[in-house]
């Protein structure tokens, strides 16, 4: 089978940031994929489940109730290596184009305190596996270390 164009971004030189992993056209619109890395792969620790859970509870509330884009949001996860998560938006972006958003995202996450929103058995699949302190630190991390001074190297894929 051919290799997934996300399997050629060469990971020993890719940094924290904000990337243009694909685009999709679904009928007249496109889809914008994005991936929000917050470690560096295969030279920082990856994100434990429960902060990577508690963060996609916060994102998803967030990103889905937002002014501006609360109606583009078509989905928020983590990836699977547990490096970074995944935000697709309706429209065709650039990675510039959401900074703004992705900062007043994490500093929601990064401040954000009482009851995880969707964190009980009536609401979530694995209501118990959360860690808001580490989100809280994570994404604090990821604000102060790379979306404040954010520059064309973490906007923009390594070349292979």
């Amino acid at each position: 089978m051919k290799q997934i164009e996300s399997f050629t971004v060469n990971h020993l030189e890719l940094l924290p940031g904000i990337y243009v992993s694909r685009k999709d056209t679904v009928g007249k619109e496109t889809i914008t994929t994005f991936d929000l890395r917050m470690t560096r792969p295969n030279f920082e620790p990856v994100m434990n489940t429960a902060e990577m859970h508690s963060i996609e509870h916060l994102a998803a509330t967030f990103l889905r109730n937002h002014s501006k884009y609360g109606k583009k949001i078509i989905y928020f996860g983590p990836m699977g290596c547990r490096t970074g998560f995944y935000l697709l938006l309706a429209g065709d972006y650039s990675s510039k184009d959401i900074v703004p958003l992705i900062i007043e995202l994490f500093t929601f996450i990064s401040e954000f305190q009482g009851d995880v929103p969707g964190a009980a058995a009536y609401n979530c699949g694995n209501y118990l596996d959360m860690n808001l302190p580490m989100a809280n630190y994570l994404a604090k991390k990821y604000l102060d270390e790379v979306l404040l001074q954010i520059d064309e190297t973490r906007l923009n894929y390594p070349n292979p």
